[in-house]
């Protein structure tokens, strides 16, 4: 029995870890317990010595000295704040206004406007909870489906999830030691095919049922001409501005993660002061939220820490790589077996649990097999966008759920309403499989360079050049040596 432990000590761990995540047990505190109780046996059991556990100090100092993590309670207080701001409004009266004409319009208005909220805060419930109580009573009231409604709304939320500069993308370069500049730059293309799945999902459902989706009556439509364009023009100019400031400045290289993120939380302070709801409960409710899950990021990770070194202490790295290396269909068989353990996990884990516990763990693994690891982290990125839309354990769906009145919108209609869009965000992970340069296009193309073709050419002595010439002196001269003299001592006297 001890020897089937001794032998079997990865996959025990792991399993523990599993069955303590089902009970409900808070993630942080389970990674933190199976770790350290497993190291503990495998010390007694000889898998790995005492002053192992000594590494657990560089790796949780390596954590809270993590400069990049600084940029996750950044772009939470911006997102916070921007919700209470007023530019949603903004945007959804200008879109809703400039689209109402055709079928599916304020779909297609609520999947720009959320995008460019995803393009600005980077979380979700801020985007979810602000077209919620925008625009859902608007496309009830003209007649939308409600199934349809509830889902457009939660989807283009979830967004954020893909767009940069997302949360997820931060946490995820973190985890896969790659720049967030670079997971960003091959984000855009993924998101850009999102939102054309979205858009056209809209088209479709407009041709085979319009009634779900009716345009807005000319008496809907009260803005035209400059009228229109003012409204929309107030809402985009602050956005794009703050796109620039927050995105741009990033891309470009200019700032940090981090300091771009500071800079976002001062211009949404600003915006929020301009429109004139900039209030100290505003302010106080931004920076609760923002504490809350940045210590629940930071436990979690701290979790982590200890956990991955006790699971590749025993040789659980060697586990996963045999176990995932051996896989039937090579690459594609091992991504297709990732993104399903993915979305099933998708249903019982938080987004961060899942980049914490599982990435570390697979990493090494696509990085042997010869995978592009930005692209690996923007089509898992992808995946976990369906942890929102996950009937019924989606948070979009939970934060839709809260703002709704429930005796007009049931929950079986929020959940019905998510489906559609799930798949369609399946259907993205699928297109990211089969053509990665959706990912890799926007990426810098490294020069390869083959040392074994380098030739150093010399010119040649019979041209016109000549190559300089060095004469070395002559040796000095001492004179020659006088030859030795040897003279017969005289013999000794007794």
């Amino acid at each position: 029995m001890i020897d089937f432990i001794r032998e079997n000590m990865a996959p025990i761990l792991f399993g523990g870890l599993v069955l303590f995540l089902l009970i409900g047990y808070p993630a942080a505190f389970s990674l933190a317990a199976v770790g350290l109780f497993g190291g503990l046996a495998a010390i007694e059991l000889g898998l790995i010595g005492p002053q192992f556990l000594g590494n657990l100090i560089y790796q949780l100092y390596g954590v809270l000295s993590n400069e990049l993590l600084l940029a996750l309670p950044f772009f939470t207080l911006m997102g916070v704040i921007l919700e209470k701001s007023g530019m949603a409004e903004d945007l959804l009266e200008g879109f809703g206004q400039l689209f109402g004409g055709v079928r599916g319009g304020l779909s297609y208005a609520v999947i720009i406007v959320g995008a460019i909220l995803g393009a600005i805060t980077g979380t979700v419930a801020a985007s979810v909870i602000a077209m919620g109580l925008i625009s859902l009573p608007v496309m009830m009231r003209y007649g939308y489906n409600v199934r349809h409604a509830t889902g457009v709304i939660a989807a283009s939320g979830t967004i954020t999830q893909l767009i940069p500069p997302s949360l997820v993308l931060i946490v995820l370069a973190d985890q896969l030691q790659r720049s967030p500049g670079e997971m960003y730059i091959g984000a855009t293309g993924a998101s850009i095919v999102q939102i054309l799945l979205f858009m056209g999902w809209v088209f479709i459902l407009s041709i085979i049922r319009p009634q779900d989706v009716p345009a807005l009556p000319p008496e809907a439509r009260t803005l035209r001409g400059w009228a229109l364009w003012k409204v929309i023009i107030r809402g985009t100019v602050p956005s794009l501005a703050l796109i620039f400031i927050v995105l741009g400045t990033i891309l470009l290289g200019l700032v940090t993660p981090t300091e771009a993120g500071a800079m976002g939380v001062v211009g949404a302070l600003l915006l929020a002061w301009m429109n004139g709801r900039l209030t100290w409960a505003v302010t106080w409710g931004g920076m609760l939220s923002t504490m809350r899950l940045t210590a629940m990021v930071v436990f979690i990770l701290l979790g982590s820490r200890v956990f991955t070194l006790v699971f590749q202490g025993v040789g659980g790295g060697h586990w996963i790589e045999d176990l995932l290396s051996n896989l039937p269909g090579g690459v594609v068989g091992f991504l297709i077996f990732v993104n399903i353990f993915v979305f099933v996990l998708a249903f019982f884990l938080d987004f961060f649990e899942i980049a914490f516990i599982v990435i570390p763990l697979l990493a090494p693994v696509a990085d042997s097999m010869g995978i592009n690891l930005v692209w690996f982290g923007v089509m898992i990125c992808a995946n976990m966008q369906t942890s929102f839309m996950h009937p019924p354990f989606g948070f979009a769906l939970f934060y839709l759920r809260g703002i709704v009145p429930r005796d007009k919108v049931k929950t079986t209609d929020i959940y019905m309403g998510a489906i559609p869009w799930l798949v369609l965000q399946l259907i993205l992970v699928g297109l990211l499989i089969a053509f990665p340069q959706l990912v890799t296009f926007f990426l810098d193309t490294p020069v390869d360079v083959d040392l074994d073709t380098i030739q150093i050419v010399l010119p040649s002595s019979g041209g016109t050049e000549t190559l300089p010439g060095f004469t070395a002196p002559p040796p000095p001269s001492f004179g020659a040596p006088p030859a030795p003299s040897f003279v017969t001592p005289p013999p000794p006297a007794f």
